[in-house]
């Protein structure tokens, strides 16, 4: 499995690269595909677990949320608002035709919650297209533009994260960590997780001249990715299934890759906020 998981990442890393070196409209297609592939799963693992929800509501809406960060980069944040209420709507008219009331209502909290779960998503497009950093330096900062470097730290310290995680936990295994949720993660993967993480950002952080800020998106990543690998397990559970498809070898399908990132995404953005980078 380890093997396995090496492969796609030796695949995957490349098709990152190219894909943060050509920049937009390339990033935010990538970016649409994975929501697309990611909520229709979403959707899947939902009606598995006897919610009765409309996949191509759920995709659709997904998708929305992708125009909605390119929207809201240029023309600020009242598309998001638009969003949400799109959500609300578009989710209770898909129930209107469902007879059983308990079963309309049932779709409807599935629908909004697949929608808003997924679309989160598209924050990593929005950290890529409303990042301002004049302050940033180095090769790295000299090659991409402030929203693709933060962007590129993301991903790489969510990916340090899940790997940490992965050999940490396999070679201690030591302390449950939400075991009811997840049986097999720990507590010393989780701790595990949050240093690889932290360790990446933080040298990413100096490569760029922001030693400061790379820690604080360490912590954040930290913090925020395992939120996000264990509300998909919930998912999981619910559903019956050990992973959301069979997508990408060695690693389930496409949520399984980018669970993680579901939550990581919009907190990255908040803290890059907060200390003015957007």
């Amino acid at each position: 499995m380890l093997r396995l998981r090496v492969a796609t990442a030796a695949i995957l890393i490349p098709i990152l690269i190219i894909v943060l070196w050509y920049g937009q409209p390339v990033l935010g297609i990538v970016i649409g595909l994975v929501v697309l592939l990611a909520a229709a799963e979403t959707a899947d693992l939902l009606r598995r677990a006897g919610l009765p929800v409309n996949s191509l509501v759920i995709v659709g809406l997904g998708l929305l949320a992708v125009g909605e960060a390119a929207i809201s980069a240029a023309h600020g944040d009242v598309a998001l608002a638009v969003w949400v209420i799109l959500v609300l709507v578009g989710a209770a008219l898909a129930s209107l035709a469902t007879p059983d009331m308990r079963q309309a209502l049932l779709g409807w909290a599935g629908m909004v919650f697949g929608a808003l779960y997924v679309g989160m998503l598209a924050f990593l497009l929005r950290i890529s297209l409303s990042v301002v950093d004049s302050g940033a330096e180095g090769r790295l900062a000299d090659t991409l533009d402030p929203g693709r470097t933060w962007l590129l730290i993301v991903v790489l310290g969510v990916w340090a994260y899940d790997s940490s995680a992965y050999v940490v936990g396999r070679l201690i295994g030591r302390g449950h960590f939400f075991a009811h949720i997840s049986p097999h993660k720990t507590v010393s993967g989780a701790l595990g997780g949050s240093l690889g993480a932290l360790v990446v950002c933080t040298l990413l952080g100096f490569s760029i001249g922001r030693p400061a800020e790379g820690v604080g998106v360490g912590v954040v990543l930290g913090l925020a990715a395992p939120v996000g690998d264990l509300t998909e397990s919930i998912l999981k559970r619910a559903a019956g299934v050990k992973d959301s498809g069979q997508l990408i070898p060695g690693h389930g399908g496409m949520l399984d890759r980018v669970d993680s990132f579901i939550v990581a995404g919009p907190f990255v953005w908040l803290y890059l906020a907060a200390v003015g980078l957007v």
